[in-house]
């Protein structure tokens, strides 16, 4: 038996104890628990960054999408929605207006951004024709990083 441990721990002096190689101390095993959780913190935090990034970004690209829809309805209509009528002339035709030819938004409702917040809407604007935007993360008017405001005019 003790042949046999030798050869298990390479050769060492036959001091060896069964206990040495049976597996890894409780220190051990916590050094390399927070390891882990330091690696899954790193790695986490950075795809989280990612994700309010990409959601950012989505935003910007549907406040584009929505403001071709708006030009579209000001082609047919001659103007852009009132800040009453809101995006909600996109999809319901405002009364007194003749040249309306919607739906101009394809989906029945109207669009969310990725926080699930509704858009922020006003005509005439005070950045152009139209201002349109959203509040961010934090859904709140300013703000750095993701919860920067994302708007039309910038």
């Amino acid at each position: 038996m003790q042949n046999h441990l030798q050869r298990l721990v390479g050769r060492r002096s036959g001091s060896t104890t069964i206990a040495a190689i049976r597996g890894m101390t409780l220190i051990e095993i916590l050094v390399v628990l927070t390891l882990i959780g330091i690696v899954m913190g790193i790695v986490g935090g950075n795809y989280l960054g990612q994700g309010e990034k990409a959601k950012a970004k989505a935003a910007k690209i549907e406040i584009e999408q929505i403001g071709q829809t708006l030009d579209l309805f000001r082609l047919e209509v001659g103007r852009y929605p009132t800040t009453q009528e809101g995006l909600q002339a996109l999809i319901t035709a405002p009364t007194g207006v003749p040249n309306w030819n919607g739906p101009y938004w394809k989906k029945n409702t109207l669009p969310k951004d990725p926080w699930t917040n509704e858009y922020k809407y006003a005509s005439p604007g005070q950045h152009g024709a139209y201002d349109l935007w959203s509040y961010g993360a934090d859904g709140k008017e300013g703000g750095e990083g993701t919860n920067k405001d994302i708007t039309s005019w910038e």
